[in-house]
């Protein structure tokens, strides 16, 4: 059964219809993924308010939507820095930050690029702010306590940055650094080790002023015990002057009881002995040994 040439003309007519119906309204839907924030370009201008994520219409084939991510991006670096005392310094960091959704549009309008949203985004506005906030604050800095102020340098750094990054029209971040890690701090070999010498030779002289400080306690702590020795003795000394039967006293105090020994030279042929003597003994010369 051979079909009508009309009924065939009618048939492609219906089917082109249906195909550039599909092709349209497939044109007509965009959805923003999440983590994303979209910019509505129709001919050439740019729509002031940015696209949620989720779906949303636009005219076909006149109107475009660029999706740019609103997530945390971190971003790696390297620079080259200067010191207060001129030395070189190799500095590796690593950028966190993220586009606020309120300056999409703005962005969109002053840094468009043919190439990754994010890469251009950092390599024209962050890239070139953060080495110079960085190069400012490596340049208040002396090359020996460098390394030592590293969390004072990386804060100095994120302020400088955050406020040559500037904001809106709005007056809200254009971009927001959330923080800066720096990774490393590179000085050269030479510097290096003419640092280390300079730290054991401070070690050292302070370890020297440690002995000299405890040598001269000691000296001070024995002149003070010879002293204190000395005015004890001129003290008992001049007791005894006005008591003299102070050291009898003493003596009485500290007697444990026993009779003391006499001692006999053994004279005129006898054996020298010991005697004991009675404290108790009559002292009268008629109770004497003779």
């Amino acid at each position: 059964m051979r079909m009508n040439p009309q009924t065939m003309q009618k048939l492609i007519g219906a089917g082109v219809i249906v195909f550039v119906l599909v092709l349209v309204g497939s044109q007509s839907i965009y959805i923003v993924e999440p983590g994303n924030r979209g910019v509505r370009v129709t001919l050439g201008k740019v729509s002031d308010v940015f696209v949620s994520e989720g779906p949303t219409f636009k005219l076909p084939l006149v109107t475009q939507i660029h999706s740019i991510s609103v997530k945390q991006q971190k971003q790696p670096m390297t620079t080259e820095c200067y010191t207060s005392d001129l030395q070189h310094v190799n500095a590796e960091l690593s950028v966190l930050y993220k586009i606020p959704e309120a300056s999409i549009v703005e962005l969109w309008r002053n840094y468009q690029s043919d190439d990754d949203l994010q890469a251009a985004y950092f390599r024209n506005l962050i890239l070139p702010r953060v080495t110079e906030a960085l190069k400012e604050a490596v340049a208040t800095e002396n090359s020996e306590l460098i390394v030592q102020k590293r969390e004072e340098v990386k804060n100095r750094t994120m302020e400088g940055a955050r406020r040559k990054l500037g904001k809106t029209a709005q007056g809200t971040e254009l971009i927001s650094i959330v923080d800066i890690t720096l990774q490393g701090i590179g000085l050269s070999p030479e510097l290096t080790i003419a640092i280390e010498q300079k730290m054991i030779q401070e070690q050292e002289a302070k370890r020297a002023e440690f002995v000299q400080d405890q040598a001269r306690i000691e000296a001070d702590t024995a002149i003070i015990k010879a002293e204190g020795e000395a005015e004890s003795i001129r003290l008992r000394g001049e007791a005894l002057r006005q008591n003299p039967t102070f050291i009898d006293l003493q003596i009485v105090e500290k007697w444990d009881g026993q009779s003391p020994l006499v001692v006999s030279d053994g004279s005129e042929g006898g054996v020298p002995t010991m005697i004991p003597v009675d404290p108790f003994q009559d002292s009268s010369p008629s109770s004497s040994v003779r």
